[in-house]
């Protein structure tokens, strides 16, 4: 090798070396940082329980349809103050009182608030709520009938609403067999009978007898009360043995007295909290 080609090289190999040793004392890069980890999402909420319950959406002032279709009354406002205490929800569906217990024993509803009176013998096939309303049986009869007590209704023609508790009061009185009980699908349709004189007096819940009346003064009925009705309550029906269910229930009703949400319900529709319209009380049951 040249002496000239020698000193080339070693230029050249100085030059690389410096390269390399400039970059060797350089800032170093830092690591490239760790992927985070993926945060783990909220559990998404339990769905909110929707319960069925089923009415007979022809008893005003408790249950009936309004212009929409859509079912309104005092009992729809207590059972849905009661779901939103209780942390559900309720599908109110319209079902003819006639199968209405069926369809409940056969788990098509969850529940009946459709102002059903509690009674023994209903007990036997069903659970209630707590009572939620004290009622009583009301005599409606023309404005010129003698009729002053229920004992003055064994010899006419009464009518009644199938299978509340005001047949079973006009069957004791009348007789199993009397060709004088006359029986209509809802309570409206016996006081229509009433107005165009098919029956000579109907026997029905206090609350609908009253709210009927009031809506129809060119009917000229009045109404009687006989101390001989036991006082009756009712109560929200549940399907035997449901106890989650009847314990979501009377909690979510305990709850609205306390606050004062059953009695402002109450006042809505009978002008009154409950103590006040006691005497006599403008309630209603089935």
């Amino acid at each position: 090798m040249t002496m000239l080609s020698t000193r080339r090289f070693l230029q050249i190999a100085g030059l690389a070396a410096a390269g390399l040793l400039l970059a060797a004392c350089g800032k170093k890069e830092p690591p490239p940082a760790p992927t985070p980890a993926p945060v783990a999402s909220a559990p998404a909420p339990a769905p909110v329980k929707v319960y069925v319950v089923g009415t007979d959406a022809a008893y005003a002032p408790f249950e009936s349809q309004n212009e929409k279709g859509e079912i309104v009354g005092f009992d729809m406002e207590i059972i849905k103050a009661v779901a939103a205490k209780a942390g559900f929800e309720v599908k109110l569906v319209n079902t003819p009182w006639e199968g209405i217990f069926n369809a409940l024993g056969q788990g098509d509803r969850d529940m009946v608030v459709s102002a059903v009176t509690i009674t023994e013998e209903r007990k036997q096939t069903m659970d209630f709520s707590d009572p939620y309303f004290d009622a009583q049986q009301l005599i409606a009869v023309g404005e010129k009938s003698k009729v002053t007590k229920f004992a003055d209704l064994k010899k006419l023609k009464v009518g009644v609403q199938t299978g509340t508790t005001g047949d079973e009061a006009v069957t004791k009185l009348l007789g199993k067999n009397s060709t004088n009980i006359k029986r209509f699908e809802g309570t409206p349709l016996a006081l229509k009978e009433l107005e165009s004189g098919g029956v000579d007096a109907v026997v029905a819940d206090n609350g609908v007898v009253i709210n009927y009346l009031a809506n129809n003064p060119g009917g000229k009925f009045k109404s009687i009360s006989d101390k001989e009705f036991a006082p009756e309550q009712y109560g929200i029906a549940l399907k035997k043995g449901n106890a989650e269910l009847l314990a979501k229930v009377n909690k979510g009703l305990a709850d609205i007295k306390a606050d004062g949400t059953y009695d402002k319900i109450y006042t809505q529709y009978f002008g009154a909290p409950p103590a006040a319209a006691a005497a006599p009380a403008p309630a209603a049951s089935k």
